[in-house]
């Protein structure tokens, strides 16, 4: 006959991720050493193994900044291309008139328009993934603004999508461009990639990003920058990286 577990004993760290996430979530939690800090090359051949999930899993990262986002010149935000793109098909809308407008045809915007456009987005029209617009519209774009910008649509000059190079904007975005920012608390979440791509792949995605946060570091930003830097499928724990080994392999010491 089975032993009952004495009433008030404490549940393992195992059972209580078992409890909260499930078997497989807690099957990937035991396979990482939560006290280790994990080299680039460990940490991405650790991620294909924890990412058996049916369907091609998501692969993100999260910086752990130190900076104060109250202060409006300790803002992090950007955007950055990737060498293996996102895996994700965009549908991309641009605002634009005349020649801009064909060139943004041209180069197969999904949804190009003006003014009717803008209509159309106040009538609760959404049904894109990225919204690109020449200078010239921004004012007429700015009645949706409080439609666009909880839902991070709003055209952007600091993210390439406010611009007269409309053809280039939306093939930057075809060929994988992603965006970051800091939430409130410090931390950038950026997702780049799929398990499908493989490691090696998933790597030098992740080196674009990571590159890109670190240069992105306020001048007012004072101690730690670089805090902790983790990486998870959608569906396992996070990994903790090794900063000083990351930051060499990008080129310098520049996240201290």
């Amino acid at each position: 006959m089975a032993k009952k577990k004495k009433e008030g004993a404490a549940a393992s760290p195992k059972d209580q991720v078992t409890r909260l996430h499930g078997k497989k979530y807690a099957a990937s939690f035991a396979q990482v050493n939560r006290d280790k800090s994990y080299t680039l090359n460990e940490a991405f051949d650790l991620i294909i193994k924890l990412a058996n999930a049916k369907f091609d899993e998501t692969i993100d990262a999260a910086f752990v900044l130190g900076i104060d986002t109250k202060q409006g010149d300790q803002q992090v935000r950007g955007a950055t291309g990737l060498p293996h793109g996102t895996g994700k098909t965009l549908r991309i809308a641009v605002v634009a008139k005349g020649d801009k407008a064909k060139e943004a045809e041209a180069a197969g915007a999904d949804v190009v328009g003006a003014e009717d456009l803008i209509e159309r987005i106040q009538g609760g029209f959404l049904d894109f993934d990225k919204l690109i617009a020449t200078p010239d519209m921004m004012v007429a774009i700015s009645k949706v603004g409080k439609i666009l910008g909880p839902r991070d649509l709003m055209p952007n000059p600091k993210l390439g999508t406010v611009t007269v190079n409309v053809g280039q904007a939306i093939n930057e975005q075809r060929k994988g461009k992603v965006e970051y920012r800091a939430e409130k608390a410090g931390i950038v979440h950026v997702k780049f990639g799929k398990k499908s791509f493989g490691s090696q792949k998933l790597k030098e995605n992740f080196l674009a990003v990571a590159g890109a946060v670190i240069r992105a570091k306020p001048q007012t930003s004072k101690g730690t920058y670089l805090k902790n830097v983790t990486i998870a499928s959608t569906m396992s724990p996070g990994i903790r990286l090794d900063i000083a080994d990351m930051t060499a392999t990008i080129g310098g010491g520049e996240g201290k």
